[in-house]
């Protein structure tokens, strides 16, 4: 018989182990110079104790093994208290970021076609007001329960008091999620994750990046911070709005990793950049780890400089559908950092163990079998893909996406995995190292062949006075035209505006790669993704550049 398989089971035993210490802290009232006095904090015992007490009384209200609950809680106790106590009473969380565009959303939770329904007050509103999740029969308030019905989170809680450890016998192949992407190249898309998914993930992230137990995390994407309490670390969540890592306030996160001795932050590039530009020393901080989008070379320099000498600064390479694939460490990125601007691509570094990743011919069609696969050698560009304990097998509702996404491929000991396709191109180098080269859907294809975004545009963020530039292509397939789309820094005068294009113009006759583009159009600011604030929306960008073309 398999044993439990559920990422919620190592809460009893690090709440036997290390009871009182802090599992997770988060702002409340705010102290007289305006900072957060952090002043609600849940120990490991009471995680497991309150967690327990959630799961039963879910239980009590129909939302127990297998049923589909859509979360939409703030970060906060609470939603902590309540993911556990899903994962505990085998029930299925449904997490979509609320920041995205309300018709998206609505077809997210309708795809997902959920049974539950928990979220704060305003979540409830909307969703009577806009129509979401009309599935949803069981209803739980996190806060005052209105006209709506259902119950609230305090009323569960309290009808499950008493009743001791609750902990679902999920086994590997149990759904334990379903996790929506952040839609940055189209509506998002619910993907399934396994029991077996998180446990793998627990574990590479503890082995890929020797995370110890006793540590201080501020994760500044809360997701990332469920995690923690199956590493035996403490969440410090920051003081700042998750859906917008961009205009976080750099005093208050450094307010936080003083007071708690932070041991590591995660955060997106555009979080980064903020920390960077603040240029404050992080002097507790030993490991910084950053995904989402390629962090930017100067970025990773300021951040390294801010670091003690003995701390890492990590970019992980992957996916919401895999997670990690490949790390590289910040030393080894800023030692790339000349090919990057030569036009190489950005290096994501070595495939982390036990991951098989594989370059194979780019293909935009499904494919079915591996057997009918090509893969291609070191230093050709292609399709990346993955296989390994955290390549997620399928999308929920989304049949053709799974298609589209997963290869089927039977192994020699007779048995057969799933193959993920990152949608994304690079190669490996003579040396195994994994490099990125852009999303394979954003690629330009031209009557002189194919244009990658991260072989073209690092090239061009070197000009003094560019923020960042986005490669679009305008017409059709196999004759597009490459248009580079630029965005200024804000403090670049107008006197100097004109002297940039020149600028770029000289810079793309540099290279054999980038010497056929003509057009270079300045935009005001570029539409980015929701989660991380920075994978920069190419397509909305192509239909901006093909309509000033046509002007």
């Amino acid at each position: 018989m398999e044993s439990i398989c559920n990422i919620a089971a190592a809460l009893p035993r690090l709440a036997r182990e290390r009871p009182g210490q802090v599992a997770i802290r988060c702002p409340g009232t705010r102290r007289g110079d305006g900072m957060a006095a952090y002043d609600i904090e849940l120990t490991y015992a009471q995680l497991d104790a309150r967690s327990d007490a959630i799961a039963a009384g879910l239980d009590v209200h129909g939302i127990g093994r297998g049923i589909r609950t859509v979360v939409m809680v703030r970060p906060s106790p609470e939603f902590f208290l309540l993911m556990f106590a899903l994962f505990k009473a085998g029930a299925v969380p449904v997490l979509v970021d609320p920041g995205i565009d309300r018709r998206a959303l609505k077809q997210c939770l309708d795809e997902a076609q959920p049974q539950a329904f928990v979220g704060i007050a305003l979540a409830q509103a909307a969703r009577l007001l806009l129509g979401w999740a009309k599935s949803a029969q069981r209803i739980v308030t996190v806060g005052r329960r209105w006209a709506w019905g259902g119950t609230t989170l305090a009323h569960v809680e309290r009808d499950g008091a008493g009743a001791g450890a609750r902990l679902a016998d999920t086994r590997p192949d149990d759904i334990a999620a379903i996790l929506f992407t952040s839609g940055s190249t189209g509506v998002p898309k619910g993907v399934v994750y396994r029991h077996r998914h998180f446990l793998g993930q627990v574990e590479l992230l503890r082995n890929a990046f020797g995370m110890q137990a006793g540590g201080v995390d501020l994760p500044t994407f809360p997701p990332f911070a469920l995690f923690d309490p199956a590493l035996g670390l403490t969440s410090v969540i920051p003081d700042m709005d998750p859906t917008r890592p961009a205009q976080a306030d750099p005093r208050r996160l450094h307010d936080a990793i003083a007071r708690f001795g932070v041991t590591q932050l995660f955060g997106s590039p555009a979080l980064m950049r903020v920390l960077a530009g603040h240029g404050r020393p992080l002097p507790t901080v030993r490991r910084v780890t950053s995904a989402g989008a390629p962090v930017p070379p100067e970025v990773v320099e300021k951040i390294r400089a801010l670091l003690p000498a003995d701390a890492q600064f990590w970019t992980p390479y992957g996916a919401t559908e895999c997670l990690p694939v490949a790390v590289i460490e910040g030393a080894e990125l800023q030692a790339t950092r000349a090919a990057t601007e030569a036009g190489a691509g950005t290096c994501v570094g070595r495939p982390v163990p036990p991951n098989r990743v594989r370059i194979i011919a780019v293909d935009d069609a499904p494919i079915e079998d591996w057997s009918g696969v090509r893969e291609l050698p070191a230093g050709q560009v292609g399709e990346i893909t993955v296989a390994g304990p955290t390549a997620t097998d399928s999308y929920f509702n989304r049949e053709a996406a799974t298609r589209a996404a997963k290869i089927r491929e039977r192994l020699a000991d007779g048995g057969q995995c799933v193959v993920h396709r990152m949608g994304d191109v690079g190669y490996f180098d003579d040396e195994g190292r994994l490099w990125f080269c852009g999303r394979k859907t954003q690629r330009v294809e031209t009557v002189a062949g194919a244009l990658y975004t991260e072989q073209v545009e690092p090239v061009f963020n070197t000009a003094a006075g560019v923020c960042r530039t986005a490669l679009v292509g305008v017409g059709e397939h196999g004759a597009q035209l490459p248009v580079l789309c630029y965005e200024l820094l804000s403090d670049v005068p107008v006197s100097r505006q004109e002297g940039i294009e020149q600028a770029l113009r000289a810079l793309a006759a540099k290279f054999p790669h980038t010497a056929g583009i003509e057009w270079f159009l300045r935009h005001p600011g570029f539409p980015v993704d929701i989660r991380h604030n920075a994978k920069i929306g190419r397509e909305k960008l192509a239909l901006w550049a093909a309509g000033k073309l046509k002007s």
